[in-house]
């Protein structure tokens, strides 16, 4: 059996250069080099104001609100989840979150994928790089 905890992770910071404001702590606690065969899992923190960024997804995604309020941009729609709420992101279609409430908001985002490829309007920092891809982040050093 593989588990993960979401009360134990080792978060990674990440942030923009030219947007202030699009920075969070994330990090994939399921995935393909994990040893899943079909599914991954991305879990990340925005604080207040902060937004993911806009990207997109190799694979459906399917958000699941953890804790705080966010404002979803999914191609040209746009709503706001709170705690326990859901919404679906299909593949490659373009989106953000952005924590429009008061306290950090966790999101857990579900992929039926092994690998995900993320791609970014905005490079990350500290990796200088527009694309996340979990095979990518699991072969650098700890």
């Amino acid at each position: 059996m593989i588990t993960a905890s979401l009360n134990n992770l080792q978060l990674q910071e990440t942030w923009t250069e030219n947007d202030a404001t699009q920075r969070c702590q994330s990090t994939f606690p399921l995935a393909g080099p994990l040893g899943t065969e079909n599914s991954s899992i991305v879990y990340f923190e925005l604080a207040p104001g902060d937004h993911l960024g806009r990207h997109t997804d190799s694979a459906e995604e399917v958000l699941f609100i953890v804790a705080g309020t966010v404002e979803v941009t999914v191609g040209d729609e746009q709503g706001q989840l709170a705690q326990g709420d859901l919404a679906i992101v299909p593949t490659m279609v373009p989106h953000d979150l952005r924590n429009i409430g008061q306290e950090t908001a966790k999101v857990a985002g579900f992929f039926g994928s092994p690998r995900l490829v993320a791609t970014f309007d905005n490079a990350w920092q500290p990796f200088n790089s527009h694309v996340v891809d979990t095979e990518v982040v699991f072969a650098q050093p700890a």
